[in-house]
C-alpha cells in the first residue's frame, strides 16, 4: 500500500495529499489523521462518479472543499473560497451530488463515520456512504454511522439497526475521555479531592489546581480545574473558570491517574488545548509568582447611590447600570429592543467571517426572507413572534443604601469588615456572617416597604408568583464575571416574603465568598452596591442557558451552545447534567451533544423552538456588542413554554 496516490508536484513524497482508492490501515489512519478532543480522525471524500474513495492528509488539507477543488476538479483554492457557497450547496445539499463528505474517527473499540453537520444527506445516501467506506477501512474495528445533526438523527432512527450500525453523538459524549472547557497553561500545586467533605476541610490558595468529580460552585479563585466527571461548560463553576482564564477540562479517570502517579500535593504544569490535557510534575518554585489576575485590579464604573425611583424594567436602558445594576439595565435594554427594534441586530451577519464572505444570504434563509428582502423587518418579526421578557420592577442602589443607613448596628458591622479587609485580617469570615445576619434580621423601614409595595401594586398587580433577583454593579465585568455568587430567589408570593427576599439579595453582597472574590480582584467594598429586580415568575415547560459561541471550539463562529433542563438552576449550579445542543446560526440545523441525565431527547417542535432561540441570541449579540466586530458572545438564561421563549437575563460571556 502506498500513501502517495495523490501528490501535488511541489509536495515532498513523504507528504501526500491523500490515500486514494485503497484500504485505510490503522497505521495509515494515524499517519494521515489529526486529533481533536482526544480522538484521532481522518477526513473522507467518496467520489461517486469514479467511484473512488479519498482519505485526506489533515496536514495538507483541513477542508474537504479545498481538497476536492485542487486535487480532483483542478480548481485553485482562491476560486473555491470565492465561490464557497455554491460549492457547499452542491457538496451538502445536492439531490444527485457527486461527492459524499465525512469524517472518520477512531474510538477505543470502533470507528465512527459522520458527515459535515450541515449535510442534509437523505437515507439512501447515508446507507451508500456507510457501505462504501466500510469496504475501505480496517475490518478489525466495526464502523458505525454517527448522525451529524438532528435531521439525520430522525432519519437514522427510521433505518433498521441491522441495515445501518449507528452510534449517536450523545452516547459518545457521555463516555468521551476528554473535553476541553477552557484552554491554557498554569503551574501550581495539585490538590485532589475524592469527596466534598475533603474539599471543605482543605484551605485553598491561588496557586492550587484542583481535581474533583464535581467542583463545587463556591470555589475560590485558583490556577486550574480538572473535572474527573462530565459537566456542562455553562455551570457557574466553569463560567467562572472561563472568566478567570484558567485551564479547565473534563478528564475521565483523572483522580485515579493522579493517585497512580503520586501527584497529589506536588507542583505540576497543567496544559489544556483542543486535543488533550496534560499534567507534568515540576520542581516546586523557591517563591511562587502570582498569576497576572492576582495583581489585576478591576475598575468599577462610578455608582450612583443618591435617591432614584423604583421603576418599571421597561423604562431602563443599558446606561442605567450605575444606578440599578447590570442585570436590571440589560433587562431594560431587552425590553427596549423588543419594543423598538435596533439597527445593530444584523451586526454579526454584516461582517465577513472567512470562509463565509457574506453571511446575509444565510440570514435571509433563517428568517424566511426572500433574497433582497427587508432583513431588519425579518429580525423584528422573529423577536416579536417568539421572544418575551418577563415584566418586572427594578429597585435602585439608593434603596439599599437607605436601608443600610437606617441601622446603626449594620453601619458598625460594615466598618469592622472594611477595616478587616484593609488589614488582611483573619476575622473576615465571621464578620461577613455577622453582617449578613444583621441585614436579614433588621426591620425594613416602613417608608421603604411602602415604596416597594406601591410599585408592585401599580406595575405588577395580578401577578401570583415572583422571582427576586440580584443586580449588582460588581458583576459581568471584564475580569470579574461573578457568576452565581449573588442570590436570586424563586417562588415568592406574599409581600412579607418579597421584603425578606429583597433583604436576602442585599445580604448576598457581603457573603464570605463574594467579599473574598471581589477583594482578590481589588474591588473595594465601598464601591459595591446591590440593586434588586422583582419579576413575574414564568410558568414554562423547560429552560436553560444559551451562549452565542461554542465553548468547546472557540474558532467555530457558526454555532451557538444551548443547555436545556426542566429547571434553569440545574444548568448553572451543575447539580444535574443538562441536555446539551449545538445550533448553527449560519446554515441552520442542530446537533444533540448530550442528553445529560435525561432519558429521551426533546421532540421536533422543541428543537424548532431552540433553533429560533439560537438565531434570536445571535441577533441580540449584535445589539449588545461592545464593538463593531459584533463577535463578543452573550450568555442568556431563558425559559420556554408552548409559544414563546422568555429571556430571564443577558450578560457578556467570556470566551
Amino acid at each position: 500500500m502506498s500513501l502517495t496516490s495523490v501528490v501535488a508536484p511541489s509536495a515532498a513524497p513523504e507528504s501526500p495529499a491523500a490515500l486514494v482508492g485503497e484500504r485505510l490501515s490503522l497505521s495509515a489512519f494515524h499517519q494521515l489523521g489529526g486529533t481533536l478532543g482526544g480522538y484521532c480522525f481522518v477526513k473522507v471524500v467518496v467520489d461517486r462518479e469514479k467511484p473512488v474513495i479519498h482519505f485526506l492528509n489533515n496536514a495538507r488539507h483541513s477542508f474537504h472543499a479545498i481538497y476536492i477543488g485542487e486535487e480532483i476538479l483542478g480548481v485553485p483554492e482562491e476560486r473555491v473560497r470565492a465561490e464557497i457557497d455554491s460549492y457547499n450547496q452542491d457538496f451538502y445539499h445536492g439531490a444527485d451530488r457527486r461527492f459524499l463528505l465525512g469524517v472518520l474517527a477512531r474510538h477505543p473499540r470502533m470507528l465512527s463515520l459522520e458527515t459535515v453537520e450541515v449535510d442534509t444527506m437523505p437515507a439512501e445516501l447515508i446507507r451508500e456512504f456507510h457501505a462504501f467506506v466500510a469496504r475501505h477501512v480496517d475490518a478489525s474495528l466495526p464502523l458505525l454511522f454517527k448522525p451529524a445533526n438532528q435531521l439525520q438523527e430522525r432519519i437514522v432512527r427510521e433505518i433498521p439497526p441491522g441495515d445501518l450500525p449507528r452510534v449517536f453523538a450523545h452516547e459518545l459524549f457521555s463516555t468521551a475521555p476528554f473535553v476541553a472547557l477552557n484552554p491554557g497553561t498554569a503551574t501550581g500545586r495539585l490538590r485532589a479531592f475524592r469527596t466534598e467533605a475533603e474539599y471543605r476541610a482543605a484551605t485553598l490558595d491561588w496557586s492550587d489546581i484542583i481535581v474533583m468529580d464535581r467542583v463545587p460552585d463556591d470555589i475560590p479563585r485558583l490556577s486550574g480545574i480538572v473535572n474527573a466527571r462530565h459537566t456542562t461548560p455553562l455551570s457557574h463553576t466553569n463560567v467562572l473558570a472561563t472568566g478567570w482564564q484558567i485551564p479547565n477540562a473534563v478528564q475521565l479517570g483523572a483522580l485515579d491517574d493522579v493517585e497512580r502517579r503520586g501527584l497529589d500535593g506536588k507542583w505540576v504544569e497543567y496544559t489544556v488545548d483542543a486535543q488533550a490535557a496534560s499534567l507534568r510534575e515540576v520542581a516546586e518554585p523557591a517563591s511562587a509568582t502570582p498569576p497576572s489576575w492576582y495583581a489585576q485590579r478591576v475598575t468599577l464604573e462610578a455608582p450612583e447611590a443618591e435617591r432614584s425611583p423604583i421603576v418599571n424594567l421597561a423604562r431602563l436602558r443599558a446606561t442605567d447600570r450605575h444606578r440599578y445594576g447590570t442585570k436590571a439595565a440589560n433587562l431594560g435594554e431587552l425590553h427596549h429592543v423588543l419594543a423598538h427594534g435596533s439597527q445593530r441586530l444584523l451586526g454579526f451577519y454584516q461582517v465577513p467571517r472567512p470562509p463565509r464572505e457574506n453571511l446575509l444570504p444565510y440570514l435571509s434563509r433563517l428568517l424566511d426572507v426572500p433574497a433582497g428582502g427587508d432583513l431588519v423587518a425579518g429580525a423584528r418579526r422573529l423577536l416579536d413572534d417568539h421572544v418575551r421578557v418577563p415584566r418586572g420592577i427594578a429597585l435602585p442602589f439608593s434603596l439599599q443604601r437607605r436601608f443600610l443607613e437606617s441601622s446603626p448596628r449594620i453601619q458598625q458591622a460594615i466598618g469592622k469588615l472594611k477595616m478587616a479587609l484593609e488589614l488582611e485580617a483573619r476575622e473576615i469570615e465571621p464578620l461577613c456572617v455577622e453582617l449578613q445576619g444583621l441585614i436579614r434580621s433588621a426591620r425594613l423601614p416602613g417608608a421603604l416597604a411602602g415604596e416597594i409595595d406601591s410599585a408592585l401594586v401599580s406595575q405588577l398587580a395580578g401577578v401570583r408568583t415572583f422571582v427576586v433577583r440580584s443586580s449588582s454593579n460588581a458583576e459581568d465585568l471584564a475580569g470579574f464575571s461573578a457568576a452565581g455568587i449573588y442570590e436570586s430567589l424563586n417562588h415568592v408570593t406574599t409581600a412579607e416574603r418579597i421584603f425578606a427576599s429583597v433583604k436576602e439579595v442585599w445580604a448576598s453582597l457581603v457573603s464570605v465568598r463574594s467579599v473574598r472574590l471581589r477583594h482578590q480582584a481589588g474591588i473595594p467594598l465601598d464601591e459595591c452596591y446591590m440593586g434588586v429586580v422583582i419579576q413575574e415568575q414564568v410558568e414554562a415547560d423547560f429552560g436553560g442557558v444559551l451562549v452565542t459561541t461554542n465553548p468547546m471550539n472557540r474558532a467555530d463562529f457558526r454555532t451557538v451552545y444551548v443547555n436545556v433542563s426542566p429547571r434553569v438552576t440545574d444548568v448553572v449550579e451543575g447539580s444535574a447534567l443538562p441536555m446539551q445542543y449545538l445550533y448553527s446560526t449560519v446554515e441552520g440545523g442542530g446537533r444533540t451533544v448530550s442528553l445529560g441525565d435525561a432519558t429521551a431527547d426533546l421532540d421536533e417542535r422543541a428543537h424548532d423552538q431552540l433553533q429560533r432561540l439560537a438565531v434570536a441570541g445571535r441577533l441580540l449579540q449584535g445589539h449588545f456588542s461592545p464593538d463593531y466586530t459584533f463577535g463578543s458572545p452573550v450568555d442568556i438564561e431563558w425559559l420556554a413554554d408552548g409559544e414563546h421563549v422568555h429571556l430571564l437575563q443577558l450578560r457578556p460571556y467570556s470566551a
